[in-house]
């Protein structure tokens, strides 16, 4: 299963010694130059400090970039590496931004291990408020963190594991736990839940 760990270090380090484990992806978006010009993009592989985008875009080393992709969000750096149809960007995050970005990451690169379609359904939303509590059968509640969550369904980092089948409750919506994983459990809700029932977490 994989998960990120970063080294301690407080400062930026070039793309090719980054501090961050690096996941390869798929991931179509779009960026803009600093002149404001607009490209499409495809992330091809992430870490929580740099990212390394393919496009037809011809930014210059040390160019302020700003992207917006699928699953992940806006990100914003400045150009490190340069390559033929290629570049890197070098990201300006806070620790907490890293932080989600290493979950949504973590979560991407254990999508097959946990049996998850390449298409999900419904499309990943990122959730503002990630601390909340499972509620059990027995009424019991568990501190959890939302690691994932779609309009169908949820994954979230928690200690306990309620078996497979379990009827839950995430904040007030229904559902089941239908997969284990290392950090936690998957759950999918008894019904399609609109993004206003979301809105306790968005």
């Amino acid at each position: 299963m994989f998960s990120f760990q970063h080294a301690q270090n407080s400062g930026p380090k070039p793309h090719q010694e980054s501090a961050f484990q690096r996941v390869s992806v798929n991931l179509s978006g779009r960026l803009m130059l600093a002149n404001r010009d607009e490209y499409e993009c495809t992330a091809l592989d992430m870490s929580p400090g740099d990212v390394l985008l393919a496009s037809a875009a011809r930014p210059r080393a040390g160019e302020r970039i700003i992207a917006y992709v699928d699953h992940v969000g806006r990100l914003e750096g400045t150009v490190s590496r340069l390559a033929d149809d290629a570049f890197v960007i070098q990201l300006n995050a806070t620790e907490r931004k890293r932080e989600k970005l290493a979950a949504q990451l973590t979560w991407i690169a254990n999508k097959h291990e946990l049996g998850l379609p390449e298409d999900r359904r419904h499309d990943r939303l990122a959730p503002r408020k990630t601390l909340t509590e499972l509620t059990v059968e027995t009424g019991d509640k568990f501190p959890c963190r939302i690691i994932d969550l779609s309009l169908s369904g949820a994954a979230v980092d928690i200690e306990v594991r309620p078996a497979i089948g379990t009827a839950v409750r995430l904040g007030n919506m229904k559902g089941r736990v239908v997969r284990h994983f290392q950090e936690g459990v998957a759950i999918e809700f008894l019904s399609v839940q609109s993004r206003e029932a979301l809105t306790e977490f968005l």
